[in-house]
């Protein structure tokens, strides 16, 4: 979805034979082995032929992407980060401001005798969207602007699982912050996350487990209820979406996955710089990937998921001795008690309390190695309430991931983890919104 401009930067830095055996220069070359990892066939049933605009269309991408991670930045430095010359660079400024993507903000100071230069911003101002997060329990709101900050803090209220109540209830929310914006702002459209399969086209969720959704229409009427734009994603996605567009320095975004702990287990993958989906929209569900076909029954249905095994029922259930394939009610503590209770309780020297979560890292390390044996991501992120006890289970995640990891240096992969503050989930339910616009146009 999400292709920004990592491949055009890569081609730009290859050896000049390179570039010029694909069209970047004059003479043509033979392919090298430094850069075999390029290639992709052209589908001969589905392909977008290269026009005239071409050219200045995926330049027009880089500029606008190369503003939001660098501003303020004036032309001047746009056209030595661009590696083009200056009349270039104004000619593609020119329409992002007449398009009103981009703004002329303060004066730095001048370096010479010439003009001081006007620095340049991505132009979020009078335009916000609306982030949504769904989950079994309750349901998330935040306002953000179009590069992803929050306007107003978090609103949530209990998630009600018959679609039609929570699509009113949502509505309703949402048109309130649309009247308390709407002096100011313009609402640009609404992110939608949910912990299930997606079809992001149709807007339909085609399997959300821990809601008890199948193939349900969620997309259209809300958009009708709301009369805004709606995009509709699966959670684990979102999250991994909103790791790549917070991505604003020098760093190669690269290959990554993000796994998101909570009601349920959520992944998201990012292969060179794109979002995996799969043919039928059900890449990267790792949480319903077997630890033991003789595990504890998961929402899915299925027996010995990933996600029986280390969402945050799970790891209570762990600490309350409760079996999950028991139907039973829950009882009156455990239903009010929380992940955040349960770390508390850690800290403060319950010894049960301490072996659930740490039982919950091993078992999620080895979730882990499965990830990085299948796609060997360079980086793994870790979001969710479990998080907030890192720093206790750690040693278990790592030593689990050891055992199963294939080679010595697959086992050292980096782990960062990103907390329940950031809200991933609701940063990539706005992305869905903001994000396309930076996307990188596809040819051939």
């Amino acid at each position: 979805m999400l292709r920004v401009f990592q491949l055009f930067s890569k081609i730009i830095s290859l050896p000049g034979s390179f570039k010029r055996a694909i069209g970047f220069g004059s003479q043509g070359s033979q392919f090298t082995a430094e850069v075999a990892f390029l290639m992709r066939k052209i589908d001969p049933k589905r392909f977008k032929i290269a026009k005239r605009h071409t050219s200045r269309e995926i330049n027009r991408q880089i500029a606008l992407t190369l503003i939001r991670t660098h501003q303020p930045v004036s032309r001047a430095d746009l056209a030595r980060l661009m590696g083009t010359r200056r009349g270039v660079v104004s000619i593609l400024v020119n329409e992002l401001l007449a398009e009103g993507l981009i703004f002329e903000g303060a004066t730095g100071e001048g370096g010479g005798r010439g003009r001081k230069p006007t620095f340049l911003y991505i132009d979020s101002r009078e335009r916000y969207v609306i982030a949504v997060d769904i989950r079994a329990t309750r349901t998330y709101l935040m306002a953000t602007d179009l590069l992803g900050k929050p306007l107003v803090g978090v609103t949530s209220f209990s998630t009600n699982r018959t679609l039609g109540v929570l699509i009113s209830n949502l509505a309703q929310k949402i048109r309130s912050i649309v009247a308390d914006h709407q002096a100011v702002a313009t609402c640009q459209g609404v992110g939608v996350v949910v912990p299930g399969m997606t079809d992001p086209k149709s807007g339909r969720v085609l399997h959300a487990p821990t809601l008890g959704w199948r193939n349900v229409n969620l997309k259209d009427p809300l958009a009708a209820a709301i009369e805004l734009p709606v995009h509709v994603e699966n959670s684990g996605r979102a999250c991994a979406l909103a790791q790549v567009w917070a991505t604003r320095d020098h760093a190669h975004i690269g290959d990554l996955a993000f796994v998101s702990v909570s009601d349920g287990v959520g992944v998201g993958i990012v292969v060179n710089g794109e979002i995996l989906r799969g043919q039928h929209n059900i890449a990267g569900e790792f949480g319903h990937v077997p630890l033991s076909i003789d595990g504890p029954r998961c929402s899915c249905g299925a027996t010995g998921c990933w996600e029986a095994y280390v969402s945050n029922l799970a790891t209570l259930s762990r600490y309350f001795g409760r079996n999950p394939n028991e139907q039973k009610p829950m009882s009156a503590e455990m239903a009010t008690f929380t992940i955040e209770d349960l770390i508390s309780r850690a800290r403060n020297g319950d010894g049960k309390a301490l072996a659930a979560l740490q039982s919950t890292g091993r078992y999620l390390g080895l979730g882990l190695a499965s990830i990085i044996n299948a796609v060997d991501p360079g980086r793994l992120y870790i979001g969710g309430e479990i998080t907030a006890a890192w720093d206790l289970i750690e040693s278990s995640v790592k030593a689990a991931l050891a055992e199963w990891a294939l080679t010595d240096l697959a086992a050292r992969t980096e782990i960062r983890t990103v907390s329940v503050e950031e809200h991933p989930r609701l940063r990539g339910a706005a992305a869905l919104v903001a994000a396309p616009a930076f996307a990188a146009p596809m040819v051939a």
